[in-house]
This record gives C-alpha cells, structure tokens and sequence, in this order.
C-alpha cells in the first residue's frame, strides 16, 4: 500500500462523501427471523472458506418485506441458493446482499472466500501470528459472511471447523463441543452448538496452536463447568491469576446478582493482535494477552487489578450483554454501563473498596469529563452515528455505570437487587433497551424515575454549586446546577442528583450522620437544625453523583476534612480540591506571592499529616498523595495553557520534595523494609514506594536519581522496577540510559513488558520527548500493525506537554501523521487518536490554531474510514 498517498500531499483531492446517519429514531425491527445458523469453514490462514446456512421466516412484528437484506462487507457470494436450489434472485446493493424471498420461509445457503492474514483492520476473521481469530463487535460478522449483522437477530448457530491438524490442533467456537474426529491428509475437525440464541457480535472462532490451563468450576445449582484459558505455550505459566480471576468472578456475580453460568464449558484465548480490550463472545472470550498474562517479575500490581477487573467484566456479560443483549447499538450502554458497574464492585470486594472507587472516578475525570465537555460530547444513549465504533466511549461505558450507581444509591442495595432480578426475569432471551433497564428498576426498586431518564437523554457533565449558611442553630445548604451546552443539545432541563453529605462538628471532628439529599431542581434549600456553630460540610461523599461540584471552601477546611473526614473519598476530595484551588489560583493569576507561600503551607501540612497517619493504610495513603492530574486541572478552566499548567503543578511537586524530603525519605525506607507478596500490605508499600520517589525527583533529582537506580537494581517485582524506571525517565542523568537499557535487553521478547518500556519514555518529563518518541517510532520493534504497539507509544504521549503540547506544534503534526499513516491499515485505532487534537477549543489560542490545522489537515485526506471521518468532522464542529 502507498502510504504517501494517504497524507494530503499535492493536489487538493475532492471533498469525501460523509457515511450516512443512522438514527435511533428511525429504528425498525428487522423483516425476517433467523431462527438457526449454520456455518461451516475450511480454515486456512491466506484462505478460508465458509459455507453459511440460515433458516428464515418472516417476523410478524415487523413490517413486511420480499427482499432479504444480508450485510456485507468486502466480500462477494461465491454461491447463493435458496431452499437447496441454486439462486439467481440476488443482487448487490453496495457491499449488501439482497435476495428475493417469495415465501413465509426458506432456507438460504451461501458461499464466501475471506483472506484472513490479508485482514489488517482485525475485525472479522484474522490471523495473528499463525492463528486464526475473530472480533465481530460491534460489525464485523459480515465481514466473514453474508448476515443481518444486528444486535436484534437473534439466532441459535452450530458450527463446523476443518483445518490442518498441525496448523490448527485447537478449534473451538461458542457453546458446547458436540462432535470432532479426523479427516484425510491430515486435517481434522470440530462441530460447536451454542443452544442459547445471540446476535452474530457475540460469534466466535478461534483455531491455532494453543496450550490451555484448565480447571473446573461448580455453579450453586451443582453443574459442573470445564474452564480452560488458552494461550501460546511460552505464556502457560502466566494464566495462573487469570484463573483465578475466572472463578472468583463466577462465585462473586452468584452471590451479588443470583447470576448462574449455564453452559458445560467456559473458554477464555489471549491474543496478542486485538483492537479492544477484551470480548465476551458467548462461552469464548477473546481477550487481549495484556488482560491475561501476569507474575511479578513482569506484570505491576496495577496489571493484576486490571486482569482481573477486565476478566471480571467480561465473564458478568454472560447475562448483562448475552442473555439479554441490545435491541440497537444506541443501546450500547444497556450492557456496557451496567457490566462497568458490576466489574466495579467486584474489584471493590475482592480488594480495598476505597481505593477502587478512587480509581474509577479517577479515570472518569481524565477521559470522560473532557469528553464531556469536548466536541464529541454525546448522551450515553446517543441519538445518532456515522460509525458505531466511534461510540465505544468512556461515556457509555463510565459515565453509563456511574448512572446505573446513582440508581442503585437512591433504592438502597436490597432493593436495587430486586430491581435487577426483574430485569434479568423480564428480559432474558431478548433483545432489549436502557428504557426496559430503567422500568425495571422503577418497578423492582419502587422508584419514580420519570426525570431521572434524562440523564440517558443529556450529554454534559452538571456543575452543582454548593454555598452553606449558619443562622441560629441551623445550618442551611444552597444548592444550585446547570448542564452546560454540548453540541447539538444548547438548552438542558435539571436533572436529579443524589448528593450524599455530612455536616462535621469542628471541635469533635464528628458528624451527625451521613445524608443523602436529592437535587432535582434548578436550584433548591435543604435546611439541618442542631448546630450551635457552623458546620463542616464534606459533599458528594463516595462521589454519589458525576458532577462538578463548585463552591468556595477555605483552606482550613479542606485540612480539616483531609484529616477528619471518615469517608475515604471525601478525604481524598478535600486534599485534591485544596490543591486544585491552590493551582488554578496561580494559574488565573490571582494568587500573589504571598498567598501561594500560605497555600503550599497548607498543602505541605495536609500532605505530612497523610504521611504520618498510623490508622491509614498505605494503599490509601498513595492516593491522597497523588496530585490531580494535568488534564483535570484543564478542565477546570474555560481555556488552558498546558505548559503553565505543567509548569505550576511541577512547581508544587518540587516544593512538595524538598519540604517534605525526610519525610518522604523515611516513608520509602520504611516501605523498602516492607515484606513482599501479593497482600494489600505489600502492594500498598510498593506503592508508596514510587509515591516518594515520584516527590523527592521533582524537588532533588540527584538524590532521586540513586534512590530509584537502587529501587530497580532491588526490585523483585514489576511493580518496582517500573516505579523505579518511571521517574528515572524523566531525569537527565546516567541512570536513565543505563536502566532503560538494561530494561530493554532484560525483556526484549516479551512483547508486553516491551509495551511498558516504549509507554514509560513516551510518557516521561523529560524536556527531549517529542525527539524521543520520533526515534522510538523507526525502533525495530515498532509496528503500525500491533495496536498494543502503537497504543504503548503515541497515547502516553498525547498528555505531555513537552511533547504533545510542544509550542512548535510538531507534536499535533506528530499524531496527524500517524492518523493517516495508520487510517488505511486500522481505523478503529487511528480513530482513537483524533480526540486529544478535538480538544483544541479548550487550549490557548496559539495551540488550538495548530492542533485545529492538523485537523483540517486530516479531514482533506482522500478515502478516511468512516471511523476517522467522523471523528475527525464532528471535532471541527
């Protein structure tokens, strides 16, 4: 493939047609049922075969139709024929298939020929490394065969796979295995039957040379279920946490929700080619290696969170997603939001519940908040799209769980639970919609949820403005909201907002109790009598609502509830709001020389009261010491200056290191004293470990820079050495050529650890990144084809403000040309890299003016993908 020609390079080429809108408005039951599916492959990496059966009947719920439409694409029928007999009926609409159909049912067989290892986009049926594969959410079962690739077909598929025996010694699809045996010359064979219907994204097949670790689980009713993860044979020894993962899982969601696994056999494959995390394809999830494969020598802890909360995930789709799945994928969040939820509250049992809940609204602030209130803002039910792949987003997927919580914190858990056993009782077997979700929570729960539907129907994030008053003995909270304007939604209605708050007594540092008031007007007063001095007011405890709460809270507050609140994220909330005001009033220019010496005071001295807590333990304790990220101080103003902002947060960081150097030097000894293992103890000292040394590099670099080579040379853990690697990466001294090095030639095989190295120096401080990643991107073991691979460099690198926000601009050129180089091989992951250059109404004028041009650039581009396309416009506005 020319490359070149995809860069915009001489002649203006003609404006693009933009992909038509699909519209939730216009939706329509499709005209025919499909009750069986039957396919059949000859498998081959550079040709497969595959023979597709489907029986037919009309739908009696739709409107009638002669014309049976199969989606397509790139692919041509090699046959047709209708009730055994060749057809001559067909004709192609574009990549569609249409048949005509003179009966009430009939039985359509056809013939396709797809070259896998030529399938660069990995969606579809594709080869990686040898072994065939497929990804078919949320389109890409027509790219296998011809199909009303809908959510809302449901269908019941047997499957017949015949390969090479030496090439492909495993074969496994969805459901059961029901028959296999031996062909000639070699070959040999496999039948699958799946009894439960689903939509073709959750169809399955994965045919290589594979080893499994198997085991076995025992649902509460006594079925004995098969459960194997299948890996290369090299990775064997690393699938142990993934197992286990696996089973707690099972037990956790039969406990929690009273979901059962009602198949004999449960498959999971790891992959190393893959667009997404993970897919929970029915009784054969496909999941990317990085969400299998971990030991301490090569996986952080933070990976062992991540396996298991993305195993987790994956495995409570079973019911949430497959049992009941979308009627359209404007319902994406039907099954997303609420799997979210679900694998977040596993997380939060089979580890620390607070930090857990830190995290995830940690990443809810850094990816959707500013997908909020950026161009691509849309409600987590959208009412329109161009390409469905562009709205597999953090605000369908967290935002959308974060909903489903508020539900669950107005009804109580008993009652919430009553709410989702009558969605599971109601809705199995269907294809259903975020409303049928919604009612069956009113009904279960006994809630009134007429107004709260509109927070599927509003995209922004509300800004809730909080002002408490003392009179008397009564303390009184104003609460005001406004949802800010998104595009193509200008005007917003109130939306209900369960707050929970405390109100502290400053003398005794108690509370009268935690209280959960609901906002759903505009503005509205609650009033709490009993106080003969003003109160403390600690609000949106356990983040009870995705809002942006607003009010003006003095200094001493904030360290008063930093070191009495006894909500672990109020706590949390106090030390980043303290530090939040402190910046953004260097930032605005409103805080002199004075002010800021009295705001770092108080910073400081929040900051070594967390430190010398006895009763916190130190995986909390790593949290309240993380300053609010870069790209949540942006949001905090209407239009941000990167490099001032890294400059002032720098600047606190390093005031931070030297005030507290002995502090933080005792604290990372203590911790270095600390035994290893996997308990919270251990993988709190690790944490902590990295915390100080993250501080004392900012404020004295030489003394960093020794701590953390001896760090890395002790370390016999990832968790460590990488800690260590990461603040030696923004250093500039010997250590960090020396370490990344010996890194590299330590792991260089190992495909995800070498993920890590590209990721940790495209990511660093250091003042040469943009010069860096340019070097590393002509590195040999860079490729355009692994989206690990390119997800490792170039995302990391799009929150740096040396690189990325570079005054010259070569970073926003840097990511355009990567946009196109990547469109014609993977659009679904050069589509991912158009948000951080959307972002350019919210930067400095100089800024937005390049990183606007590099758009405009990209939208010249002759033939984008409609993934590509799409971004890219809708962020030009």
């Amino acid at each position: 493939m020319d490359i070149a020609s995809t860069t915009g390079i001489g002649d203006a080429p003609p404006e693009p047609s933009p992909p038509p809108l699909i519209r939730r408005e216009d939706y329509a039951p499709y005209p025919w049922r499909v009750p069986t599916t039957e396919l059949r492959f000859v498998l081959g990496v550079d040709k497969t075969t595959v023979q597709a059966k489907l029986k037919v009947e009309r739908n009696p719920h739709a409107n009638p139709a002669n014309v049976l439409r199969l989606n397509g694409d790139g692919l041509k029928p090699a046959g047709v024929w209708i009730d055994g007999s060749l057809a001559n009926s067909w004709e192609m609409d574009g990549d569609d298939l249409l048949i005509t159909l003179p009966g009430d049912a009939h039985e359509v067989s056809i013939d396709t020929q797809i070259d896998p290892a030529g399938n660069s986009q990995l969606m579809g049926l594709y080869a990686s490394n040898g072994m065939l594969c497929t990804q078919c959410e949320a389109e890409g079962f027509r790219r296998i065969t011809f199909f009303p690739d809908r959510p809302d077909v449901l269908s019941t598929y047997t499957v017949r796979m015949e390969g090479s025996k030496a090439d492909f010694p495993v074969l496994l699809s969805n459901g059961n295995c029901t028959a296999s045996g031996e062909g000639e010359d070699g070959s040999h064979w496999a039948e699958w039957h799946d009894p439960w219907p689903k939509p073709s994204y959750l169809f399955a097949l994965v045919a290589g040379q594979l080893v499994a670790n198997t085991d076995s689980f025992t649902t509460m009713n006594g079925r004995k279920v098969d459960l194997a993860i299948w890996v290369r044979p090299e990775d064997l020894s690393r699938t142990d946490h993934a197992m286990e993962s696996l089973k707690r899982s099972m037990q956790w969601d039969e406990q929690a929700f009273g979901r059962e696994y009602d198949l004999d056999v449960f498959n999971i494959v790891a992959v190393s080619d893959f667009n997404m995390g993970a897919m929970e394809n029915k009784s054969l999830n496909i999941f990317n290696t990085k969400y299998v494969l971990a030991d301490q020598e090569t996986a952080t802890d933070g990976d062992y969170d991540a396996i298991e909360g993305v195993i987790g995930h994956e495995y409570f789709h079973n019911w949430s997603g497959n049992r009941i799945t979308c009627r359209d994928w404007f319902q994406l969040s039907l099954k997303e939001g609420f799997t979210v939820l679900r694998d977040q509250l596993f997380s939060a049992a089979m580890g620390s519940e607070p930090v857990k809940r830190i995290e995830d609204v940690r990443v809810l602030r850094s990816v959707q908040f500013p997908e909020d209130s950026g161009p691509l803002a849309h409600p987590i039910r959208p009412d329109s799209y161009r390409e469905i792949s562009n709205f597999y987003t953090a605000t369908v997927y967290n935002k959308g769980a974060e909903v489903i919580r508020m539900m669950r914190t107005m009804a109580g858990e008993e009652r919430f639970r009553r709410g989702t056993d009558l969605y599971f009782d109601r809705h199995d077997g269907e294809a259903a919609t975020c409303e049928d979700f919604v009612t069956a929570i009113e009904d279960g729960a006994g809630l009134d949820l007429a107004d709260f539907r509109r927070w599927y129907q509003q995209a922004g994030t509300p800004k809730v403005s909080a002002k408490l008053e003392h009179v008397g003995d009564t303390a009184t909270l104003h609460l005001e909201q406004a949802v800010p304007a998104t595009p193509g939604q200008p005007d917003k209605r109130p939306m209900p907002i369960p707050l929970k708050i405390a109100l502290f007594d400053r003398k005794s540092g108690k509370h009268h109790g935690e209280q959960l008031v609901t906002l759903t007007e505009a503005q509205q007063t609650f009033s709490f009598a009993g106080f003969d001095e003003s109160p403390v007011l600690s609000i949106n405890r356990d983040f009870s609502a995705p809002v942006a709460i607003e009010r003006e809270v003095a200094d001493e507050d904030l360290v008063f509830l930093a070191a009495n609140d006894d909500d672990p994220f109020a706590r949390y909330e106090a030390m980043q709001d303290l530090v939040v005001g402190h910046l953004r009033g260097l930032l605005s220019g409103s805080v002199d020389a004075a002010k800021r010496d009295s705001g770092r005071a108080a910073i400081g001295e929040a900051f070594r009261a967390v430190i010398a807590d006895g009763e916190l333990d130190d995986l909390m304790r790593g949290e309240l010491l993380t300053l609010p990220g870069e790209t949540y101080l942006a949001e905090q103003m209407l239009v941000a200056d990167p490099a001032a902002i890294r400059a002032e947060r720098e600047g606190l960081k390093a005031w931070l290191g030297q005030s507290l150097e002995s502090d933080l030097v005792a604290m990372h000894e203590r911790a270095a004293a600390a035994p290893g293992g996997m308990s919270a103890e251990a993988k709190g000292a690790r944490k902590i470990k990295t915390s100080a040394l993250v501080f004392l590099a900012a404020g004295n670099p030489d003394l960093a820079e020794t701590m953390a080579a001896a760090q890395y040379d002790a370390a016999t853990t990832m968790t460590d050495r990488q800690g260590a690697l990461m603040v030696l990466t923004s250093l500039q001294g010997p250590q960090r050529t020396h370490k990344l090095l010996d890194f590299y030639n330590r792991f260089k095989g190992n495909a995800l650890v070498i993920d890590k190295w590209f990721a940790l120096q495209a990511s660093s401080l250091h003042p040469s990144v943009l010069e860096q990643v340019k070097a590393l991107a002509g590195h040999p073991d860079f490729t355009l084809k692994n989206p690990n691979r390119v997800r490792s460099l170039y995302m990391p690198f799009t929150g740096t403000a040396q690189g990325f926000h570079a005054a010259s601009g070569g970073g926003y050129k840097m990511i355009a040309d990567l946009i196109l180089e990547l469109d014609p091989i993977n659009p679904q992951t050069a589509a991912r890299f158009v948000s951080p250059l959307g972002r350019w109404r919210r930067i400095e004028p100089e800024r937005s003016a390049l990183m606007k041009g590099e758009l405009e650039r990209i939208a010249a581009a002759p033939k984008l993908s409609r993934d590509t396309y799409e971004q890219v416009t809708r962020s030009l506005g």
